[in-house]
């Protein structure tokens, strides 16, 4: 597991700080951006955050599109379930498979503390 470096945080007219440093080789396991002490800067001003326990997805040859959404049915015995969906992301291949990377190493992390999870 490689560690991140330490997030550095800028104040932003009174709210809370918006904009964190993370190494290339955090974000994609290797050193790739130019320059040996690049740095990747987000700005998480508008940032949002949502639940999701439904994800479903399909691709073309130019793009691939992740939707997600809630399935808030407590009743799994119904004939017919309705999820809603709230964010549907559309990214370049390349951008799938570093998302896809990403993943499976978070994955690996989960269960290496917390126990194999059920497929």
């Amino acid at each position: 597991m490689k560690k991140m470096a330490k997030p550095k945080t800028t104040e932003s007219k009174g709210k809370t700080p918006a904009t964190e440093t993370i190494t290339p080789e955090a974000i994609n396991g290797t050193a790739q951006a130019s320059g040996a002490g690049s740095q990747v800067s987000f700005n998480t001003d508008n940032l949002k955050s949502s639940y999701c326990n439904v994800c479903n997805g399909s691709s073309t040859r130019e793009e691939v599109v992740i939707n997600f959404g809630v399935n808030d049915s407590w009743d799994m015995n119904r004939s017919k379930i309705e999820v809603e969906l709230g964010h549907r992301i559309v990214m370049s291949p390349h951008a799938a498979k570093r998302l896809a990377d990403m993943m499976n190493r978070l994955i690996v992390e989960h269960e290496t503390r917390y126990g194999k999870l059920d497929n």
